[in-house]
């Protein structure tokens, strides 16, 4: 959500960055919000004259009752009440145009860096740049539930009964090395200096309210029936939910924390959850990294944060790239966004492992997480990026480790969480 008072000074400047994101549909709502602050601000300053002369009348009425002048004093609380009438109506009028602007607000898109490029939709997102050399076996690689089952490690079949389609079991050492890929990835980022942690894997409406746009939230996450909670799709959201209202140290700037927890995503519009792999799925795990940062220091974050998800997938002999993400794919929160996408030997193509997001003031804004600095009070940054997703993750890993006989070697960094385990074998 973006400043009022930046939107009311410079509205062409909100209109055409709703432009670049090709959401012509809400040109509109700048000039009706500016219409509705007109009338707030003109409804607020005729509240704060009621209430300046209503409080000198109340001084008026204690030196006309201390002189004995009843009747003036009596004539003089009937003003007071008359403008306490008005008060009222006064404060209703406010609070419902304040309802009003806060809707439209939450609605227009956020201004994304200059340095985003335009296009309507991820087909023209651009890649930045590729990190090691993709590979492709002279054997055909499997399907990676093909990989799995060879090793006894997938059972969707099970998981369609006791779950329904988009669920899974993972068995044996496919869910050990999944796990191995977790634990590494929580170290490797404690390494990075980032604060360990473990968040709610449930959060409050308004704090979903506070961290998305309404439209993500519908097709993203699973609310709990007859209760004001959600499950997480992402672990940023809870761990950005912790400072909902805080005036955060800015001695304390940046705050940088690395999260574990279980993701629930509905995937609406995803055109069917995969029958028989675990690409795309309802249920999955993930080790995050969050920062709340002073703003010149957001972008320096930004480029740290996608830079170690490209040094940890490379850390497992994984080839990866960038790709930036352009106008009309960012959501409406994000200043600008990147991906980090894993070679698939399989298919000779990258798919997307990782996403990194600098967002601004617009989460600090809509929660209330602000800081003190010597000019005043201001909102914090907040961005955040995936260390690892998986099994999407599992993945890149497998299908870049698998050879010919079925057999899945354990990249180096891995082996101490495998217990020394070098290589995955086949079942008989």
């Amino acid at each position: 959500m973006i400043d009022i008072k930046f939107l009311r000074e410079n509205p062409e400047i909100v209109k055409e960055n709703i432009r670049k994101k090709f959401q012509d549909e809400k040109l509109a709502l700048v000039d009706e919000v500016i219409s509705l602050d007109a009338e707030n601000r003109k409804a607020k300053q005729e509240g704060d004259d009621l209430r300046a002369k209503r409080n000198k009348i109340s001084k008026e009425i204690g030196a006309l009752m201390a002189k004995g002048q009843k009747e003036e004093a009596e004539a003089k609380k009937a003003e007071v009440a008359a403008g306490a009438k008005r008060l009222a109506e006064l404060e209703q009028i406010e609070e419902e145009l304040s309802e009003k602007i806060t809707k439209i607000m939450m609605v227009i898109p956020n201004i994304i860096d200059e340095s985003v490029p335009i296009g309507k939709d991820d087909s023209e997102n651009v890649e930045i740049q590729k990190y090691g050399e993709p590979k492709v076996p002279a054997f055909e690689v499997p399907y990676h539930a093909d990989i799995l089952d060879r090793i006894g490690g997938l059972d969707k079949e099970a998981a369609g009964r006791t779950s329904g389609n988009g669920f899974y079991y993972l068995i044996g050492d496919a869910a050990r090395l999944h796990s191995a890929m977790l634990s590494y990835a929580r170290d490797f980022m404690i390494d990075k200096g980032f604060t360990y942690c473990i968040p709610p894997f449930m959060i409050r409406s308004s704090v979903v309210q506070g961290v998305m746009s309404f439209k993500e939230m519908e097709a993203m996450m699973y609310k709990i029936e007859g209760e004001d909670l959600y499950l997480i799709g992402t672990s940023e959201h809870s761990m950005i939910g912790r400072f909902k209202g805080e005036m955060v140290e800015e001695s304390k700037l940046p705050i940088t924390m690395t999260s574990y927890s279980p993701c629930f995503r509905k995937e609406v519009g995803s055109h069917g959850i995969e029958e028989r792999g675990v690409y795309r799925v309802h249920q999955f795990e993930k080790q995050e990294m969050v920062v709340l940062c002073k703003p010149e220091e957001s972008m320096d974050w930004y480029n740290k944060m996608w830079s170690y998800t490209v040094e940890f997938f490379r850390s497992l002999d994984v080839p990866v790239r960038t790709l930036e993400c352009c106008s009309g794919d960012l959501a409406d929160l994000k200043v600008k966004s990147c991906d980090v996408e894993a070679w698939s030997p399989r298919q000779q193509k990258y798919f997307e492992v990782g996403s990194c997001s600098t967002l601004g003031d617009a989460q600090a804004r809509r929660l209330g997480i602000r800081t003190k600095g010597e000019n005043g009070t201001y909102f914090v940054h907040t961005l955040n990026n995936t260390v690892l997703a998986t099994p999407r993750g599992l993945i890149a890993v497998l299908e870049n480790n698998v050879q010919e006989d079925g057999s899945i070697l354990v990249p180096k960094a891995l082996q101490p969480y495998m217990g020394g385990k070098e290589v995955i074998l086949p079942i008989a």
